[in-house]
């Protein structure tokens, strides 16, 4: 753990606290139990699960750096990704976990009680029936999602979710760049513009990363988010 810790003052310029850290640990603790027995995530050493999975997440932070969100969401969450390493970095936060397979929503709740954290939602549902509830629509600083979707259908899931003058992070791998070129019509018809593809590189990682990162500065048509399953089958 204080490899993580060091790799991410490296990273981000951060340095975890003692309660942080033990948060994660008892978080990397649920999650090698819980993938034992279900399968919430590909990631199944320890080494894998504190560089692609809380390292990764926590590279959001280079989004909005002295500005954390007030209230962010994380749309298919899987495991708590990106979200709940961002709640641990920035406890006042106000954070909603979007998931819609029962098990991993069952997950997320129980590392919630576990790390005793704080106004924080999970919500077992698809993205696109929050995004039409006044509860959830446009009500947020940030929404962000890794590995969810291609880009033109993410964005139709995010940016209703986000305020004018809010954002959206993508997290995306190496074809990230090819994505945002077919996402930009999408991201002008739903009130977005690209504010930034930023690259991230992990230790030990050969892979590419980057952070697509979007301004909300229009609204978003009331047609949008189309009903479940439209925007994976037609995307904008």
């Amino acid at each position: 753990m204080e490899k993580l810790c060091k790799e991410m003052q490296d990273l981000i310029g951060l340095k975890l606290s003692a309660r942080q850290m033990a948060a994660f640990q008892r978080y990397e603790q649920l999650l090698m139990e819980w993938n034992a027995r279900f399968n919430l995530t590909a990631v199944r050493d320890v080494e894998g699960v504190r560089t692609k999975h809380f390292l990764d997440s926590m590279t959001c932070i280079q989004a909005w750096r002295d500005n954390p969100p007030g209230r962010l969401i994380d749309v298919g969450t899987g495991a708590g990704f990106p979200g709940i390493p961002l709640k641990i970095m920035n406890p006042g936060m106000q954070l909603t976990l979007v998931e819609s397979v029962g098990k991993k929503a069952d997950f997320c709740r129980l590392v919630v009680k576990e790390l005793g954290l704080e106004k924080v939602l999970v919500l077992q549902a698809r993205a696109e029936e929050i995004g039409q509830q006044a509860a959830h629509r446009e009500q947020y600083d940030w929404a962000v999602a890794r590995a969810v979707a291609n880009l033109p259908v993410l964005v139709e899931y995010l940016l209703p979710l986000v305020r004018i003058g809010g954002g959206v992070l993508a997290q995306k791998g190496e074809g990230g760049p090819a994505e945002v070129q077919q996402a930009e019509r999408a991201i002008k018809l739903l009130g977005g513009r690209l504010r930034q593809l930023k690259p991230v590189l992990l230790p030990g990682i050969a892979e590419e990363r980057f952070l697509v990162i979007i301004d909300k500065i229009a609204g978003t048509p009331p047609q949008y988010p189309r009903r479940v399953g439209l925007a994976a089958k037609k995307s904008l």
